[in-house]
């Protein structure tokens, strides 16, 4: 057999897909299990993108398209930034990705040398990180606590910096806090940064899932900040993989030398499909089911609270809840495991997301219909009456 890469060893197992094997097992055996644990919205990709797919695929689009992605969708993506954030960005920095992961995959390879490291906050989304140590890289996971709410600082960069390091990943919002970086810290960040010649990789995948004010995107900090984006959240089509970058304009040229010897192009028939993703009908239906998530948040938190379930950071978008069990479980996997069991609710236990106090931390996911979360929380509140 063929010896695998050093840095294989390092990139951990989820967690969450054990829980959610164990919870098959049991939904196999008859169990109903309410899921609150996978990060896939329960609504799908929208009739008018279905349509678009189908008309595509009759239409014998399904050849290779240019590697930076056909223009008309660069475009419409540069496009919703103006419209949607107030950002002006150029369709020529845009990049179309085969998902938001395919676009990390690209930063990375094109920004980390091996054994460089990157700065990332702890709690963080786990692939972000392996993507960095699959690249060569090392992640450096920053203690990140509810003071910081669970996010990068200014005043972490400045500590963690070394001449070994190449730049920070942040996430805003975050997976699998929901908690955004606040337009001032961030551009703190993006300002320490740039004085250090690093890069500054903001992935806003759940941007377009923001609650609590207004929704401001990265891009008005500078066209030195690179972006990470997905079709799977917002705009529900996890499956077809499709995603973009926004990056500096002197690095498009590399980065679609490295996209032509990669990945050739994204799924030419997913970006003609996405297109319908921003008439102005599409846009009013994804900001009607961003307004059910929103419900579910708002119904979960005050539900949390009574049930003594501590959330000490609001979240503010996103469709995750990150929980503070510790007044129930010393081990937050034994507690996912036991709430799977006995209540039959699978949530993921905060040992995915990075070593800092994770053992205290669930991870509670919204994406499911409401009347599916009212009972998790009867089920819930019988489990710990009874613990």
């Amino acid at each position: 057999m063929p010896r695998l890469a050093s840095r294989i060893a390092r990139i951990s197992p989820f967690y969450a897909m054990e829980v959610v094997k164990q919870a098959a097992q049991l939904q196999a055996a008859g169990r109903d299990i309410i899921h609150m644990s996978i990060g896939e919205p329960d609504f799908t990709a929208i009739p008018a993108v279905v349509d678009a797919l189908d008309a595509a695929a009759r239409s014998g689009r399904s050849q290779y398209t240019e590697a930076l992605g056909i223009p008309a969708l660069r475009e419409a993506i540069a496009g919703f930034y103006a419209t949607r954030f107030g950002a002006q960005v150029d369709p020529s920095r845009v990049i179309v990705t085969a998902g938001a992961s395919g676009a990390l995959m690209l930063a990375c390879a094109a920004l980390v040398e091996p054994g460089q490291d990157v700065l990332m906050p702890d709690p963080t989304y786990p692939a972000n990180r392996h993507i960095v140590t699959a690249a060569g890289g090392n992640p450096r996971l920053i203690p990140s606590g509810p003071a910081d709410r669970f996010q990068l600082s200014a005043d972490h960069v400045r500590q963690h910096w070394s001449p070994a390091t190449a730049g920070v990943i942040v996430a805003s919002p975050s997976n699998p806090t929901g908690t955004s970086v606040a337009p001032g810290v961030l551009a703190e960040i993006a300002a320490e940064v740039r004085a250090r010649d690093g890069f500054t990789v903001v992935d806003e995948i759940y941007l377009g899932l923001s609650y609590d004010g207004d929704r401001k995107s990265a891009a008005a900090l500078g066209d030195d900040v690179i972006l990470v984006n997905s079709f799977s959240k917002y705009f529900h089509m996890t499956g077809w993989r499709l995603g973009w970058l926004v990056v500096p304009p002197d690095l498009v040229p590399a980065f679609e030398k490295l996209a032509q010897n990669v990945v050739i192009c994204p799924s030419a028939l997913s970006q003609h499909a996405a297109l319908a993703c921003f008439t102005p009908e599409s846009l009013e239906i994804f900001e009607t089911r961003r307004g059910a998530f929103q419900q579910r948040r708002d119904f979960l938190l005050p539900a949390f609270e009574r049930l003594g379930l501590s959330v000490p950071v609001r979240p503010d978008g996103a469709f995750y809840i990150y929980s503070d069990v510790s007044a129930h479980a010393s081990d937050s996997f034994d507690f996912a495991t036991r709430l799977l069991n006995e209540a039959g609710v699978c949530a993921v236990p905060g040992l995915d997301f990075g070593d800092a106090e994770a053992h205290r931390y669930l991870r509670f996911s919204y994406a499911t219909e409401l009347s599916r979360l009212e009972e998790a929380m009867a089920r819930i509140g019988d489990f710990l009456a009874k613990a």
